[in-house]
């Protein structure tokens, strides 16, 4: 078997991670659509289309059709929903996609959605508004009060998140972060709708944590992995220590059950001294905090192999450890 690993980005880790599953039974391909470090480490890579030009999706399948290649894994937001539209012409040429439905990729990368949906399903939330002059209103009236958060309403990492203290900060820190979404590629989205692409959200108060959600290739719930984020880096977790899971199960249940992700779905939790479970912000893939989960025992890709040979879950390589602190180090590199 033959996997493709798109959008890889500089996640070398998972490239070393799916080599191991696979050895001696098939290579891991890359694709990006600028060269990276990333991709040499790949048994083989390819420069693609940028997701959005019309040749992106052919170019994929006649580029798997020529490496023999089964199954594409997705690393990036933005690429999710793109492929899961073509789904079926990635089946009719004989591809599984490891990625989840539209419906549910668009609802991790759009805040707004994932607000509205872990309301619906009755998972605590801050006061979040997608309107500057209603975020005015909320705070003249208290129903709202600072510090705030603001951030893209499609984006990832750590791009364009303020913090505002007063009213001063809110009004410098929207116009600034607004100028700032039009001049990344985060303007693709945003251009659906230019006066609600800034999410304003009151901060909690409590510890940050991560929990991955582990759900089968058809959606059903396998088991989550827990850890306490100790430090961010861009965004990204760079330190944290797996913790007892039993807290998480029932919010990760709930969110399994309702959203039917494929693979795992990376979220973002805020725990406050009261015990309550926030949760901020969700991706459909592989996520940064994923490297520490796997230090502590756990194996999804060679799981996620498993799924694809149609046999069944090894629950030795979906098992963590509790108590493993981890940390993510830089490496210079040349290439």
């Amino acid at each position: 078997m033959n996997i493709l690993l798109t959008s890889a980005g500089r996640r070398t880790y998972l490239v070393k991670y799916f080599k191991d599953a696979l050895r001696g039974t098939g290579k891991v391909f890359a694709s990006n659509s600028i060269l990276t470090y990333t991709l040499l480490q790949a048994d083989d890579y390819v420069l693609t289309p940028n997701i959005y030009d019309d040749r992106y999706i052919n170019f994929l399948i006649d580029y798997c059709k020529e490496k023999q290649i089964s199954a594409i894994i997705s690393l990036f937001d933005i690429d999710l929903p793109v492929l899961a539209k073509n789904r079926h012409s990635f089946e009719k040429a004989g591809i599984k996609l490891v990625v989840s439905s539209v419906e549910a990729t668009s609802i991790c990368n759009d805040k707004w959605e994932t607000f509205k949906f872990l309301s619906n399903i009755g998972i605590k939330q801050s006061p979040a508004f997608i309107r500057l002059s209603d975020a005015k209103d909320a705070l003249q009236n208290g129903s709202l009060n600072y510090p705030l958060f603001l951030k893209p309403r499609w984006g990832m990492g750590s791009i364009g998140i303020y913090k505002a203290e007063n009213n001063e900060e809110l009004e410098v820190l929207y116009k600034k972060l607004h100028r700032e979404i039009f001049n990344t590629y985060l303007k693709y989205e945003s251009a659906a709708d230019t006066e609600k692409c800034i999410i304003i959200q009151q901060a909690i108060k409590g510890q940050e944590y991560g929990i991955e959600i582990l759900n089968d290739l058809d959606g059903n719930y396998v088991t989550v992995f827990a850890k306490k984020k100790i430090a961010m880096r861009s965004g990204e977790t760079d330190v944290a220590e797996t913790v007892p899971t039993k807290p998480f199960e029932n919010v990760a249940k709930n969110i399994s059950s309702n959203i039917k992700h494929i693979a795992l779905l990376d979220a973002d939790c805020f725990v406050t001294e009261d015990g309550d479970i926030y949760v901020l912000e969700m991706n459909c893939r592989f996520g940064g905090q994923y490297p520490f989960t796997h230090n502590a025992g756990v194996n999804v890709p060679k799981q996620i192999v498993k799924w694809l040979n149609n046999e069944g879950t090894d629950s030795k390589l979906i098992c963590q450890t509790d108590g493993v602190k981890s940390c993510k180090e830089l490496l210079p590199v040349t290439f």
